[in-house]
């Protein structure tokens, strides 16, 4: 059989999910390499043969994507796969030019080759970009759920920026875990939540190895997505939240759009902090393009521990990493916060940004008076401490759900921000959830498939 060379252009997420489940069985692609993008330090590996299968003799390298016109030549490739999210449908076309400019042909797989079916009901959460709030609303799901006595095995999209051979199946119930397995900032601003309310979270590389290990110990699957990335699973119940204060990009942004014609509930979120003439956008758009949806109105309230530490203090507030680079956005809860409680002045901390610190703050110049808490490497934790520190605030407004007082070494008084899903109209969403998980179990009562 002749091969059809292959790259994956990828993130550390999809690009592994994707090649377990099609390339795997697909053997007459034969995937080259993979390429690396969006997150600092994950190209300098290579994915290994024991994952990749018998196909396979050595492990699989993966180089930067700014490479992909020479590697396309090196490796006489046929086919060019895109496998990662949160890219303006520009961005898409303009990665597919440069593929067919270099002779390869450009590919995109859609759900049906890559979601795994579950023997558990499955609940998804997804959106339509990066910082839309689909955390707080996958951990008020998550929490319904347990509340009402259910078993929730919480399985997160894939973060795995280590050794992947010690990463194909990940759970994490207690900080400990936390530790043991050298998450890394975004890691723990996705698991701490879960954890602190006694719940157990899933990640890794290989999702069938991890949905089999979730299944075994709980009686509902929840997948809390990543950026705005469509489900590794098969979901009976698909919410997709929207950002009232970006309308227009549930139709701009790959593969957000997907996630927004295939919902089955839209949360139209933010809705407090946003124009009514946006809100109403977001309304119109779900009628003309996903009209069987069920559509529903949130927003984040913002709770503050100390907010004594905030009034009248120079802070410098620190934020979700992603939400503020490739999510786009130039503040979040914590900036809100600080003005909200009375802050003299949020520091800057551009002029006092450290190694990739003060690279991320090349790479996006939409950033202001904020600090992304990025932190993939020691180094870069390293590199966060000293740019906070330089910027001598006389607080820190910690927004990261990661916990930072937890992860880098600080002598400041903190101010931690945490922010939780409020539904404010619509079908209750604990309502919808307990009938789909109902209705679940008597078709298996009946011996129903689903």
């Amino acid at each position: 059989m002749k091969h059809l060379d292959c790259i994956i252009l990828g993130a550390a997420g999809r690009d592994f999910h994707d090649f377990q489940t099609f390339f795997r069985s697909h053997p007459e692609f034969r995937v080259r390499c993979f390429t690396a993008e969006q997150i600092p330090f994950i190209e300098a590996r290579s994915f290994p043969r024991e994952l990749a299968g018998e196909d396979y003799d050595a492990d699989i390298p993966i180089h930067p994507e700014s490479e992909l016109k020479e590697l396309i030549g090196r490796y006489d490739v046929d086919f060019v796969f895109l496998a990662y999210s949160d890219l303006a449908h520009e961005e898409v076309m303009h990665k597919a030019c440069i593929a067919q400019a270099a002779g390869a042909s450009f590919a995109l797989l859609g759900p049906r080759h890559t979601q795994l079916a579950a023997n558990r009901p499955v609940i998804s959460v997804t959106a339509t970009r990066t910082g839309a709030g689909k955390s707080p609303l996958a951990q008020a799901i998550a929490f319904h759920l347990s509340e009402r006595g259910s078993r929730v095995g919480v399985l997160r999209h894939p973060m795995p920026y280590g050794d992947l051979r010690q990463q194909a199946v990940q759970r994490f119930a207690s900080p400990a875990d936390l530790d043991l397995q050298a998450c890394t900032v975004e890691e723990r601003e996705e698991y701490e939540p879960y954890i602190e309310r006694g719940l157990s979270i899933y990640a890794g590389v290989d999702y069938a190895a991890i949905l089999a290990a979730a299944e075994a110990e709980n009686d509902v699957i929840l997948w809390d997505g990543g950026n705005n990335d469509t489900s590794f699973l098969e979901s009976g119940l698909r919410f997709v939240v929207l950002d009232a204060l970006r309308p227009g990009d549930e139709l701009g942004y790959y593969p957000g759009e997907t996630n927004f014609r295939r919902a089955d509930v839209l949360v139209i979120n933010k809705v407090g902090g946003a124009a009514p003439e946006d809100v109403a956008r977001l309304r119109g758009s779900a009628r003309a393009h996903n009209p069987e949806a069920k559509l529903v109105e949130s927003d984040l309230r913002i709770e503050v521990d100390r907010p004594d530490r905030i009034e009248g203090r120079r802070v410098l507030v620190v934020e979700d990493g992603p939400t503020l680079t490739h999510g786009g956005m130039a503040f979040g809860a914590g900036t809100l916060a600080a003005r909200r409680f009375g802050s003299r002045e949020l520091v800057d901390p551009r002029p006092h940004a450290r190694g990739s610190i003060a690279e991320a703050f090349s790479a996006y110049p939409h950033l202001g008076a904020v600090l992304p808490a990025l932190g993939y490497s020691e180094a870069q934790r390293w590199e966060l401490s000293e740019t906070i520190r330089a910027a001598a605030p006389e607080a820190l407004v910690d927004a990261s759900p990661a916990r930072l007082d937890r992860v880098l070494d600080l002598e400041l008084p903190i101010a931690r921000v945490r922010y939780w899903f409020e539904q404010t109209s619509g079908p209750r969403v604990g309502d919808l959830v307990d009938a789909f998980v109902s209705s679940r179990r008597s078709s298996a009562r009946r011996g129903s498939p689903g």
